[in-house]
């Protein structure tokens, strides 16, 4: 699973003291300082304008869609700012999440998201406060550079911590629940997209495996119907041979409705059906399944298929001898356990399967973690939210 790093918007981060220096972080404090002037102008006269023109314009049917245009650019008048302080300040902070696509609501619904956006109203007041902050900081540090340089280090780094704390006040997202808020959208797209690979891998099995047996075995029936009574022997052949491939598309739709969701899961409940997966494994597996009861059937479904996928990725790349599943109930968690004694060398980033792994279970709050040395063993630990029945 990608890792997230995520900053404090509190400022309660360390400032970088107050003293006297003239370090290349000095002189990125200097530039930052006197660049503020100008972007402060700019975005005072970008806010400025749309805001009188919206609000002017508000009681007509394009007055808030203007006011609501012009937040969406105070977003990114916002990023500007934040890539500016990362590169001359050092300041780091979290992306604010992107407004929630609503396009099929329709634009009315889209425009009344956007003029409710708490990120874009702040990177306005931001534009507001820095024409007067940014005229003060353009001064001092001007002044300092041409009369007062013995101050200068001080000044700068005074007037700098200011602007830090600005960007971490009004640029940061909202709060721990906007970053939560950024992290479920983003894998809720995973979840999409996860979704359609499916739906296609179902319709290319059908198309290519028991729809084709089924038009041979028409075809089949159809000519052995015409030699029934000029060539028994011959159609009873056909029909033979008809009901071989009825056979055979049997077991693939057998085969493909397991891998949408077997009935023994429905059935019976997660440790016989990992235990019928282990047993069709190349590998000889032990099953070991501890539940109180039955959590919810999509987190069974979830639990059942990345266990089958650990399985399948043992059988291809393993080489090992052996193998372990262990399912148990830790608190308000599902835990999983697959372990074997193979080669190792089991990571997200070699194309075993697992990065796509870790991304389904991060799309429930779920974690996947895998520690395969090379030269083994590999244990690979899923969790996941226990969601009762």
């Amino acid at each position: 699973m990608t890792a997230r790093t995520t900053s404090d918007p509190s400022g309660d981060e360390a400032l970088p003291p107050v003293r006297p220096s003239f370090s290349a972080t000095t002189w990125k404090e200097v530039v930052h300082l006197l660049l503020n002037l100008a972007a402060g102008i700019g975005g005072f006269l970008y806010v400025s304008l749309w805001l009188y023109a919206g609000v002017a314009l508000s009681v007509t049917v394009v007055g808030l869609p203007l006011l609501a245009a012009g937040l969406t650019g105070a977003r990114r008048l916002g990023r500007m700012e934040r890539r500016r302080a990362r590169a001359l300040l050092g300041v780091r902070v979290d992306e604010p999440s992107r407004l929630r696509q609503l396009g099929a609501q329709g634009a009315l619904a889209r425009m009344w998201t956007a003029l409710r956006d708490p990120v874009a109203w702040r990177c306005t007041l931001y534009a507001f406060i820095r024409l007067p902050w940014g005229i003060l900081t353009f001064t001092l540090t001007l002044v300092s550079l041409l009369v007062a340089w013995p101050l200068l280090g001080w000044i700068t780094r005074g007037l700098s911590n200011v602007d830090r704390a600005m960007v971490r006040g009004l640029l940061s997202p909202s709060s721990e629940l906007e970053r939560r808020i950024a992290e479920l959208e983003e894998d809720r797209g995973v979840v999409v997209d996860t979704a359609a690979a499916d739906l296609r891998r179902i319709e290319r099995d059908l198309h290519d495996g028991a729809q084709a047996r089924l038009v041979a075995l028409a075809m089949g029936l159809g000519l052995a119907k015409e030699k029934v009574l000029e060539d028994p022997d011959a159609a009873a052949r056909m029909v033979d041979e008809a009901h071989g491939e009825v056979k055979l598309a049997l077991q693939e739709l057998r085969d493909l409705a397991r891998g949408i969701h077997p009935a023994i899961l429905t059935d019976r409940g997660l440790g016989p059906a990992l235990s019928s997966v282990a047993a069709r494994c190349t590998v000889p597996v032990t099953v070991t399944v501890d539940l109180p009861d039955r959590p919810a059937p999509a987190i069974e479904g979830i639990a059942y298929f990345t266990v089958s996928e650990l399985l399948q990725n043992i059988s291809k790349h393993s080489q090992a001898t052996k193998a372990g599943i262990r399912v148990d109930k830790n608190g308000d968690r599902l835990h999983l356990r697959v372990t074997d004694n193979g080669r190792g060398g089991a990571s997200p980033a070699n194309g075993s399967g697992l990065a796509g792994l870790a991304e389904r279970l991060g799309s429930v709050d779920g974690a996947l973690t895998v520690n395969s040395p090379t030269g083994g063993p590999t244990t690979v630990t899923a969790e996941l939210p226990w969601r009762s029945r």
